[in-house]
């Protein structure tokens, strides 16, 4: 009986994120502009790139660091591989091919390390938790790791 509950549940999660074809793959945000302003009435302005994280500049060579890809690789495999692909094709989470592409190094790091934050105040994280249905668990990945796993994510987008 429990394996059947099992089963139903796994069921539900690849569900609820479908196949994601009417989802906006062409979003791309870049968090290293992030100017508030004041409006009128002296209060600030909406500002779309308000996650929260400390990563605000983020240098990323032009090739990809393979220690760090390797470490970035067994984060994966521990914890990212259950819920996420690395195609474009959607399990519990988004896939993710050409994520590097779509998002700025500052907002992958800040997101993996500070999801629920991010889910709560950053509109691409919202929307993204609109399509899957499933909010990320908090990880608890260190910086490095964090580092990692972004240079595994360049690598597995086809940056030499």
């Amino acid at each position: 009986m429990k394996k059947l509950a099992i089963i139903f549940t796994a069921a539900i999660f690849i569900a609820a994120c479908g196949t994601g074809a009417g989802a906006d793959t062409k979003a791309n945000t870049d968090a290293t502009d992030t100017k508030t302003t004041t409006a009128d009435n002296g209060n600030p302005s909406y500002d779309p790139k308000r996650g929260e994280g400390k990563f605000s500049n983020v240098e990323v060579g032009a090739t990809v660091d393979a220690a760090m890809a390797a470490t970035g690789e067994k984060v994966y495999g521990v914890k990212c591989s259950s819920c996420h692909k690395l195609t474009d094709e959607k399990l519990v989470g988004p896939g993710w091919k050409g994520v590097t592409t779509r998002h700025s190094a500052e907002w992958i790091m800040n997101f993996v390390t500070n999801t629920d934050e991010m889910l709560n105040k950053d509109p691409k994280a919202q929307a993204q938790l609109e399509i899957c249905l499933v909010r990320m668990p908090n990880q608890n990945l260190a910086d490095a790791d964090a580092r990692g796993l972004y240079e595994f994510m360049r690598k597995n987008d086809g940056v030499k």
